[in-house]
């Protein structure tokens, strides 16, 4: 590890906070957001973005958030103009944009969204799959029979920016998730031309693990220590019974 560091320094991704990692995204541009429900999600980023005032983006995200968390804050200060999701049954405010034509919205079975972006990230332009066959979401779309199964193409998805939010992070952008965030974050890592990382440990190169590492450095251009993360559930249920 010495003689790497010596010879092959590691580059220092850090920049200081998430208003720092989004300053240059522009309007009109097109960013995935990792994380799946409320689990994972880059709070701060999106709490940058909010406050930038960045219009017109399309966002490509597992979910819309909730009313008053996540995406949904976006959504409702009108800064999304197309949102590309599998889930957006819990937000009431996109659900009134779809109703009144104000937002445009690709809704993807939440295998072929994921397939999707990895193909964007491994460089495959289309692929194949049974997925949305005779449906709706096949309209437009060219199908094969494969060993007589009639499969639909779908095309990669990739991004002006990726924004994604690991537990744990080091200097040169290698990132550990954990848990349900690893449903979306990782790809979504590969397939943004440039990758912004918020993390809630930020920690020196050779700390962490090689074998634990989930995304390597080399996808991300930009990380940063993250703060004040909320975790809400997306929906709480209780009983009042004792066992």
């Amino acid at each position: 590890m010495v003689l790497l560091k010596k010879y092959f320094p590691m580059i220092d991704k850090r920049v200081a906070n998430a208003f720092e990692a989004t300053k240059d995204v522009p309007n009109n541009a097109t960013i995935m957001l990792g994380g799946f429900g409320l689990c994972g999600i880059p709070e701060n980023c999106i709490s940058a973005l909010l406050k930038s005032g960045v219009t017109g983006l399309t966002c490509i995200s597992n979910n819309a958030g909730v009313d008053d968390f996540g995406i949904g804050l976006l959504l409702k200060t009108r800064q999304v103009k197309k949102m590309i999701s599998s889930y957006v049954g819990e937000n009431a405010e996109f659900e009134r944009q779809l109703l009144s034509g104000e937002l445009e919205v690709e809704l993807i079975p939440q295998g072929t969204l994921a397939e999707r972006i990895r193909a964007g990230g491994a460089g495959i332009p289309a692929f194949f799959t049974p997925a949305g066959v005779g449906t709706e979401v096949a309209e437009g779309k060219e199908t094969r029979i494969f060993e007589g199964k009639t499969y639909l193409m779908e095309q990669w998805l990739r991004a002006d920016f990726s924004i994604v939010k690991a537990w744990k992070g080091d200097t040169s952008g290698n990132l550990v998730y954990k848990g349900t965030a690893r449903n979306f974050n990782p790809m979504m890592a590969t397939a943004g031309k440039i990758t912004i990382a918020e993390v809630e440990e930020l920690v020196p190169v050779g700390t962490l693990d090689p074998n634990q590492i989930h995304t390597p450095g080399i996808f991300v251009h930009r990380i940063f220590q993250g703060k004040d993360y909320e975790k809400r559930i997306e929906q709480r249920t209780i009983s009042n019974s004792v066992i």
